[in-house]
């Protein structure tokens, strides 16, 4: 990322529950400023909402309202980039990055925010020249409607580094998260920080989605939270595969974060399956499914599972 002007432009791909937080944020903090240009690269409709009435962001504490310094849903409006976050479904990624091409340098970095750990490698093929970073958040946030995030709970957080190590380049990057308000932290192990951010999300939304079930009633059934410890040995195992050691009691530790959901909390792919919409199936389940294969490590339960998601989208 060599910028020689001092005036970093900042991208975030996708305003929807997370790009719509941490954009807000960045937006509330730069917009109009000498340190860095924050731009929204959004749908039309939502273009069309964020230029007329800004980006609403609501808290338990407070209503904010911010304006990027420019929102805009046709590329070639967009300019260079110095960095790119990249905040949607993942099912939209190669198509949503596509046309972005004359706004990405060799010296863009791009940080995916995306569910699921196959973002990275599907980003480097098409830009082999870039730097791709990692990254993952724990947050609870709901798009309301365009334009419009509620934010609800005390997890708030974001990580994000690069396999390469550690560079001036994601210091200042980490600096300017963490001046604009955002819990951010640069990670020196970030494919194991990541990982341990998937065999939660991976095993809960495979679970939900294929039971039709909520969180709460999962764990309130012996042979459904059976169901989950069997994901979660079957993803530790693919992962160990890998060199991804989790920690000893992790099996544990999960149950435990789980069990203190709310009742009714799901996941965003199971509410995607509810609207017979798009989901990240492919991402989130079969991926697994098929990293197993690869390596020779069955996966008997995610491969029942895949296969009832796959009717499910029929």
């Amino acid at each position: 990322m060599k910028n020689t002007n001092p005036k970093l432009r900042i991208a975030i791909l996708g305003t929807g529950a997370v790009g719509g937080y941490f954009g807000g944020l960045l937006a509330g903090k730069y917009s109009g400023s000498d340190e860095a240009e924050i731009i929204f690269i959004t749908r039309p409709a939502t273009e069309k909402v964020i230029r007329e009435k800004g980006l609403k962001i609501i808290s338990d504490k407070e209503e904010r309202i911010v304006f990027p310094d420019l929102v805009t849903s046709e590329p070639h409006k967009i300019g260079r980039l110095d960095l790119l976050i990249c905040c949607i479904k993942s099912y939209d990624l190669e198509d949503s990055l596509k046309p972005l091409s004359g706004s990405i340098s060799a010296n863009t970095l791009i940080l995916p925010l995306l569910n699921g750990v196959d973002a990275g490698e599907r980003i480097k093929k098409l830009f082999p020249q870039n730097e791709v970073l990692e990254g993952c958040v724990y947050i609870v946030t709901r798009l309301i409607e365009p334009g419009v995030v509620k934010e609800t709970g005390n997890t708030r957080s974001l990580f994000f580094g690069s396999t390469k190590g550690i560079t001036e380049n994601l210091k200042k990057i980490e600096a300017v998260f963490k001046d604009a308000g955002i819990d951010a932290s640069l990670s020196g192990n970030i494919r194991q920080v990541v990982w341990e951010k998937f065999l939660f999300i991976s095993t809960l939304a495979s679970l939900t989605s294929y039971l039709d079930k909520p969180a709460g009633a999962i764990m309130a059934d012996e042979s459904y939270r059976n169901m989950l410890i069997r994901l979660l040995e079957e993803l530790i195992a693919v992962a160990k595969a890998i060199n991804i050691h989790f920690p000893e009691n992790i099996i544990e530790s999960r149950i435990a974060t789980m069990e203190k959901l709310p009742y009714e909390t799901t996941s965003s792919m199971h509410s995607d399956f509810q609207k017979g919409g798009r989901t990240e199936y492919l991402s989130l389940t079969k991926y697994v499914v098929d990293l197993g294969k690869k390596l020779n490590i069955q996966t008997p339960l995610y491969e029942k599972v895949l296969s009832g998601l796959i009717l499910k989208t029929k």
